[in-house]
């Protein structure tokens, strides 16, 4: 299965969803500002910004419906399309072949949910930062260095989450034949090896999250202080900009499992191609 062959076929299906994508991230970015002016608004007896809001929030529901409706079906029909690829009676064994479907299955919940998500995530973070920018500057340099940790902290770590993804793989290959032998004692070996390599993703994870989220943190109660403290126009203002803070942990905090599921799928797509 050739990736790139695959979106060149399918273009203008994958453009269409980038598209919608682009169209519902942008309009995700524009909530905290409304919130702002809505509350600006609310305290001084006036309604307009509460409908601007209501308004945003409609037409995000449009978009992102109709994103996911479209999304469930074409996914559905390019499954369709390389299942019985790789069920082919004359490639490899059965065992394989069995493993290779629920490859496919992977490969396919990542781009229907985890990849739109993804450039979803990596376009709200874009914005929300340039939006912190025009809103403080200091605030702004204090997410720039947050960012440059989060890309250190899963950079160093890249080589080691291949390794143990492409081991896991490995396992998993081998699953369904060891099934069919009936061997209890080798199964359980093979089950044993498995969840080796499933804890060791799980323990770098675990240590790589933790290492961001003090800084995020760190970063998230200094930046309230400093904002209540600053002497801002208006509360508006100060919840705008709290909220695109948080909003920025929480991108920044979510990003990297998805790099994460992007490290497994690059070494499952390795398997793939050989088909």
């Amino acid at each position: 299965m050739n990736l790139s062959k695959l979106m060149k076929k399918h273009r203008w299906n994958f453009s269409l969803m980038l598209c919608l994508l682009l169209l519902d991230a942008g309009l995700l970015i524009l909530f905290p500002l409304f919130i702002g002016v809505a509350v600006d608004d609310a305290i001084i007896g006036e309604y307009v910004g509460a409908i601007y809001l209501g308004l945003l929030g409609f037409l995000a529901l449009l978009i992102g419906a109709g994103r996911r409706f479209y999304d469930s079906r074409f996914y559905a029909k390019l499954y369709l399309e390389l299942a019985p690829k790789i069920t082919d009676p004359a490639e490899d064994s059965t065992t394989l072949k069995s493993a290779h479907l629920g490859f496919l299955g992977e490969v396919i919940e990542f781009f229907e949910n985890s990849l739109p998500e993804l450039i979803n995530n990596s376009i709200a973070l874009i914005g929300t930062v340039i939006i912190i920018a025009t809103i403080d500057s200091y605030v702004f340099a204090g997410s720039l260095i947050v960012l440059l940790i989060v890309l250190i902290v899963y950079g160093l770590s890249e080589k080691n989450t291949l390794s143990f993804n492409a081991s896991f793989n490995f396992e998993t290959e081998k699953q369904v034949g060891l099934i069919e032998r009936k061997n209890p004692i080798a199964l359980r070996w093979h089950f044993q090896r498995l969840m080796k390599w499933n804890v060791k993703l799980s323990d770098l994870e675990t240590i790589n999250y933790s290492v961001i989220w003090l800084f995020m943190i760190a970063f998230l109660v200094g930046s309230i202080l400093y904002s209540a403290n600053n002497g801002m126009a208006s509360q508006g203002a100060i919840l705008a900009l709290i909220l695109y803070i948080f909003q920025f942990i929480e991108q920044t905090s979510t990003l990297p499992i998805y790099y994460q599921e992007w490290l497994r799928l690059k070494e499952i797509l390795g398997r793939l191609e050989k088909i």
